[in-house]
């Protein structure tokens, strides 16, 4: 038995020369120093040996076990080294060339205006909530006073999704769904995405984001002339101090009396243009005072509360704010238009 070790000795470390492969390197080791390898053969027959020779043969099989993991564990590690020299050789970078320019994100134009229009009305005195895309038929529709018969119900309106639910046409449902869960007094802004079965236009997306704001308190408290007073102050602070402002009377099942809040277009200085369809105003935003029928839906006595509401598109107001004249330039992703927007301070174009 012992000329049969030494010869696995011999045969093994003369496989694992130099030049030996990562293959070469593990058959040995199997065939060697495996499970079912030949110096663990050997050593579970050793209880056919002479116990005389037993440890004599038993320190060389140990012997020669060390031996061979040793030749394998330098012959790994040369390999290793050699491989990373390669590696690094072929990979060798020239510190004095010219570094990579890596092009810089930038935040979209629509989330910065988004974010300028919070700050102000955060200045104001609103707090901001975030209220759900995906919405039921009362939240949306029902509370806000639409009828049951109202055009805006309609599958050519409104996105239906299953489950009797819906996509938000507006973000009037934050109105509802902060006022079931607080009390007045309330001056809160939600914004958030709307969806509305739209073609994409120069003015117009099945996609957009709004802000709906509110405030609430003891009936007297806020008036008419309060909303006015705030949105005209808004106006001047977003689009400038020189900012020409207008309100028309008009019609939303939420409020009453409504409103519409006009500036004068800032793209054609009040000429005419697409944007403004021809008139030298754009309309900006929708308002008025909260109805008494949506005060009731959240439980609250319209004679002993009241308040107003309003709700602005922000990619329409984006156009006036960056002088932009086609709303389709928000979503086409075109990095040179992108690319322009590092920044957006108020006021100016």
């Amino acid at each position: 038995m012992k000329e049969q070790l030494e010869e696995i000795r011999r045969r093994s470390l003369a496989e694992l020369a130099d030049d030996a492969s990562e293959a070469a390197i593990e058959a040995v080791r199997i065939r060697t120093l495996g499970r079912a390898g030949e110096l663990t053969e050997i050593m579970r027959g050793m209880r056919d040996v002479p116990q005389a020779e037993r440890p004599m043969l038993g320190q060389l099989v140990n012997q020669i076990k060390r031996e061979i993991e040793a030749r394998i564990e330098e012959l790994k590690s040369r390999n290793q080294q050699l491989a990373l020299d390669r590696s690094l050789s072929e990979a060798a970078l020239d510190v004095t060339l010219p570094g990579a320019k890596v092009p810089r994100g930038r935040i979209h134009p629509v989330t910065q205006i988004l974010e300028r229009m919070l700050a102000i009305l955060v200045a104001m005195g609103f707090e901001v909530e975030n209220t759900q895309d995906i919405e039921d038929d009362f939240h949306n529709f029902g509370a806000l006073n639409f009828p049951p018969n109202h055009p805006a119900r309609e599958m050519q309106d409104t996105f239906f999704v299953p489950g009797a639910m819906l996509l938000r046409t507006h973000t009037s449902n934050g109105q509802i769904r902060v006022m079931e869960r607080r009390r007045p007094p309330l001056a809160v802004v939600c914004p958030g995405k709307c969806y509305r079965r739209d073609d994409l236009s120069v003015r117009a997306s099945p996609m957009f984001t709004q802000i709906e704001g509110f405030m609430v308190d003891r009936r007297g408290r806020i008036t008419m002339a309060h909303l006015k007073g705030l949105l005209a102050e808004f106006a001047r602070a977003f689009f400038g101090p020189d900012t020409k402002v207008r309100f028309r009377a008009s019609f939303f099942p939420f409020t009453e009396p409504s409103a519409e809040l006009d500036i004068h277009c800032l793209l054609c200085a009040g000429a005419g243009c697409p944007v403004c369809k021809q008139s030298g105003w754009t309309e900006v935003l929708g308002c008025g005072m909260i109805h008494p029928n949506v005060l009731r839906a959240v439980k609250l006595d319209p004679d002993e509360y009241g308040g107003f509401a309003f709700g602005m598109g922000v990619e329409r107001t984006g156009l006036m704010a960056l002088g932009i004249d086609d709303m389709r330039l928000f979503f086409e992703n075109d990095l040179r238009f992108l690319a322009q927007f590092s920044a957006i301070s108020g006021g100016t174009r």
